[in-house]
């Protein structure tokens, strides 16, 4: 009678190799939905300026009556939106960013909705209004932040990015320990091998960019955003920056003063900046305010703000035109201009000058991002970027289909569980990603006690999802 050799003992490498697969296989149902969403709406949004108008020609695009035609003053434009709508509130002007474009005032209509009114900037005649929310942009904006659901939806989406984290990172680790295997089986033309190849090096090529988009787009979630804000503020810093130049108490941030309208962008550093107030002329002297928004658009131009700016008018009598300049393609250019609506002098101004070290690198962060910092290049990157994840999220699906296996009771799942007792560093950066990353951390606790109370315990969970 023989013995049959032992079995060599199983290496750390291959457990470890299983079981990220294994994390990257099952991060990859909240993420792949996560993510064609966020691409998708990504896409809609990189392109709004140009998708827009194709859809409303009507209200976006105009021509002028001739070669010699002039723009009216913004101060007729503005008259002929308050005739039109005369209960309605007009709390902002866009310019046009282009020839050829409307001039859009955000209003606030008696009810409290938001509606954006186009005016042709030649005849100074109302075109008509949106609705910013029920446009394509708007929509996509609403379901790119939070699934237009609210805070839940916020939460579902920070979730979605910090688990995108993790499969970026373990995708990184199975493509480089996978790669002679990967080769050995597309030589030989195995089934499957060339969709695995493919989605293997475009996800190395993309998972750089996308761990950009994911980190640059945290501070605007709910929770991670927050709480770094408030460590940020303990330590004199800040995400974002306020208006040390205001010369009284404010009524309200720059944010607040502007309706909840997607044509009125608001520099992510200048959000929550003071807005200071005019100084109302002394009881007995007389005098009117002579400032207006062509004096306001003027004193702007004249202290250096790029055309095409956005004029959050004043909200009461000591209020002041916010002239935004937005300096689309360049955050480092991003400055407000407040103007007196007394006499037209420009009471302070804020830029990205001004903001704190931190905030300066999130407001260029939040350009790359958001495909505006380099121009058209940066337009073709982070297209060519979203493009590549939804590529990616539809192949990894098509891989676990074609080995999905028949009539098994199970999800076909990799199996292997975490070495961290034989890896002390493993479960050093597992923990350290959990408190950089608080939503993750909670859920890896919520599932791994899950898995051990529940899913471990019964043998028809266990074999579905192919327990180790």
């Amino acid at each position: 009678m023989t013995t049959a050799p032992p079995r060599p003992a199983r290496t750390t490498a291959p457990g470890l190799f299983r079981a990220f697969w294994r994390w990257h296989f099952y991060a990859s149902f909240l993420v792949i939905p996560i993510l064609l969403v966020l691409s998708v709406t990504g896409l809609i949004y990189l392109f709004r300026f140009q998708l827009e108008p194709l859809l409303h020609p009507d209200l976006m695009t105009v021509s002028a009556p001739s070669d010699t035609a002039i723009q009216q003053p913004y101060a007729n434009q503005l008259a002929a939106v308050e005739r039109e709508y005369p209960d309605a509130t007009v709390v902002s002007m866009s310019e046009p960013r282009e020839d050829g474009r409307s001039t859009v005032f955000s209003v606030t209509t008696d009810d409290g909705a938001a509606r954006d009114v186009f005016v042709n900037p030649y005849g100074a005649e109302v075109l008509g209004s949106l609705d910013p929310d029920r446009t394509v942009s708007g929509i996509a904006v609403l379901l790119h932040g939070e699934l237009m659901s609210g805070t839940v939806g916020d939460l579902v989406i920070e979730l979605g990015a910090c688990w995108a984290i993790v499969m970026a990172l373990t995708g990184y680790y199975l493509f480089v320990r996978g790669w002679k295997a990967r080769r050995r089986r597309l030589a030989k033309g195995a089934t499957g091998a060339r969709l695995r190849s493919s989605h293997g090096v475009v996800g190395a090529v993309v998972g750089v960019g996308l761990l950009f988009l994911l980190v640059s787009g945290l501070p605007w979630t709910g929770l991670w955003g927050a709480k770094v804000q408030e460590l940020a503020t303990a330590q004199g810093s800040s995400l974002w920056s306020e208006d040390h130049g205001a010369l009284s108490d404010p009524t309200s941030s720059l944010d607040e003063s502007l309706p909840h309208s997607h044509s009125v962008e608001v520099p992510w550093g200048m959000g929550e900046s003071e807005v200071p107030r005019s100084t109302a002329p002394a009881d007995g002297e007389e005098g009117r305010s002579v400032a207006n928004l062509d004096t306001a658009v003027l004193a702007a131009a004249d202290a250096g703000l790029r055309h095409p700016m956005t004029i959050a008018l004043p909200a009461d009598e000591e209020g002041v035109f916010s002239v935004i300049g937005y300096a689309f393609d360049a955050p480092s250019d991003e400055r407000t201009v407040h103007v007196d609506r007394y006499g037209g002098e420009v009471v302070s101004t804020y830029g990205f000058d001004d903001y704190p070290v931190l905030a300066q690198v999130v407001a260029q962060g939040i350009g790359l991002h958001e495909g505006r910092s380099f121009g058209t290049w940066s337009m073709v990157g982070t297209t060519l970027m979203c493009l590549a994840i939804v590529f990616s999220c539809v192949t990894g699906p098509l891989m676990w289909w074609r080995r999905r296996p028949s009539r098994s009771g199970s999800m076909g799942a990799p199996r292997g569980r975490m070495p961290l007792r034989a890896s002390p560093l493993l479960l050093v950066g597992l923990v350290a990603l959990g408190i950089f990353l608080p939503l993750f951390g909670l859920s890896v606790l919520a599932i791994l006690l899950l898995d051990q109370l529940v899913v471990r315990r019964v043998p028809a969970l266990a074999g579905w999802f192919d327990a180790a």
